[in-house]
């Protein structure tokens, strides 16, 4: 499984936000962004 995919099953499974993420990474919603689109 991508990084991708793991991003998008643990959001939907938390009914998260990219920018909710972002913020409890202490990363950028953008950063979250990359990851969810580049698959890196």
């Amino acid at each position: 499984m991508s990084l991708r995919n793991n991003l998008q099953a643990l959001r939907a499974e938390r009914n998260m936000t990219q920018e909710q993420l972002a913020m409890l990474l202490g990363v950028s919603r953008q950063s979250v962004t990359n990851w969810g689109t580049e698959g890196v």
